[in-house]
């Protein structure tokens, strides 16, 4: 499984290495700051995991790695570079690709379609040149089993498959074009114990592989299993940066659940 990955990670720099980084980076809109002072670091070969509660800032992160929306403070640096993104493509461009929680699947195209969705192949010269079916279904079909990743068959729409099956097949899309940091936005919010478990399963492999991974999450029992490095965000700001040595699961989950907040209330309640 991991030795597919690997084949697209090639380009990848050492484990370790930083691909993406955020100094003192924050984002205002008109008078609303949604991100202030965040620094980030990117490593080839570790999964960052970025946790928050509902309006704490990790979609207005994602939005900036990806490109979407441009960062009005601070510096955003990709292999040791600034870059000021304008748009998605230009960060796909730098090797930064993000599978979004609704994964910009198409449910009633078949999985080999939605694998090649906006990147189809041709026979020929675009425009006139028509589609290469079978070499798209070819490839899908065998992306998805060297990834291990089962499906009874290629032509099937991808709307019949499992909510974990979706997103690895949207895992292994990212991938197959060049990859070389993957962010996940909140991959396992909407599927069970099992389907939550293959998501992390193939999320430690890209890891693996050489992958720089961004797990946008607010499960904190998920983001340990599978994390090198954490990040917890709350009200744009950024309240805990540790390694995996730094901190135990019971420190992140109580930060996540308050912190010296809960603590607080905890004290009043007993009053």
């Amino acid at each position: 499984m991991t030795d597919t990955i690997a084949d697209h990670a090639a380009a990848n720099l050492r484990a370790g290495s930083p691909l993406v980084e955020m100094d003192g980076v924050g984002k205002a809109y008109g008078a609303i700051r949604a991100l202030e002072s965040i620094n980030l670091m990117v490593n080839a070969g570790e999964v960052t995991c970025v946790l928050g509660d509902n309006g704490a800032g990790k979609s207005t992160l994602i939005k900036i790695i990806s490109g979407l929306h441009p960062h009005t403070e601070g510096v955003v640096k990709v292999d040791g570079e600034q870059v000021h993104f304008s748009s998605p493509r230009e960060s796909l461009d730098h090797g930064i690709a993000t599978v979004y929680q609704d994964l910009a699947v198409v449910s009633l195209m078949e999985v080999w379609r939605n694998f090649f969705l906006g990147s189809e192949l041709r026979k020929g010269r675009y425009p006139l040149a028509p589609l290469d079916i079978a070499g798209m279904r070819r490839i899908a079909d065998s992306e998805l089993q060297k990834m291990g990743i089962e499906v009874k068959d290629i032509n099937q729409p991808i709307g019949t498959l499992s909510g974990g099956q979706r997103q690895c097949v949207a895992i292994a899309r990212a991938v197959f074009f060049g990859a070389r940091v993957l962010i996940l936005d909140e991959p396992t919010a909407a599927l069970g114990v099992k389907q939550s478990g293959v998501v992390l399963k193939y999320t430690a492999a890209a890891r693996d592989a050489g992958l720089g991974v961004v797990f946008i999450t607010h499960n904190p029992h998920h983001a340990y299993m599978v994390g090198d490095h954490f990040i917890i965000l709350k009200l744009g700001r950024c309240v805990l940066d540790k390694k995996r040595a730094e901190v135990t699961l019971d420190e992140l989950t109580a930060e996540m659940a308050g912190g010296q907040e809960l603590a607080e209330l905890s004290h009043e309640l007993k009053r």
